[in-house]
């Protein structure tokens, strides 16, 4: 399963305070599919002033990437800069 380390934030308002969670899932897709199910609206809020790091690796657009069962998803506040 995914490890998925959510901001402070989202996880207070839809995950009961939970920072870290782990889902299965294939993609980034699914992944966001399976904890909407179960966090009514999380989905919606991980869209606003989020990044997505996978691995590591910072997607700007991650709908399609792939996600294993060892990888480690981290949703991070948007930094604006100038």
């Amino acid at each position: 399963m995914a490890r998925v380390l959510l901001q402070r934030e989202v996880a207070r308002r839809f995950a009961g305070g939970l920072l870290e969670l782990e889902v299965e899932a294939s993609s980034y897709r699914a992944l966001v599919t399976a904890l909407d199910v179960r966090f009514p609206g999380i989905a919606q809020a991980l869209t606003v002033r989020t990044a997505v790091a996978i691995d590591g690796e910072i997607y700007a657009d991650p709908l399609l990437e792939p996600i294993g069962p060892h990888s480690e998803v981290q949703f991070l506040p948007v930094i604006g800069g100038g």
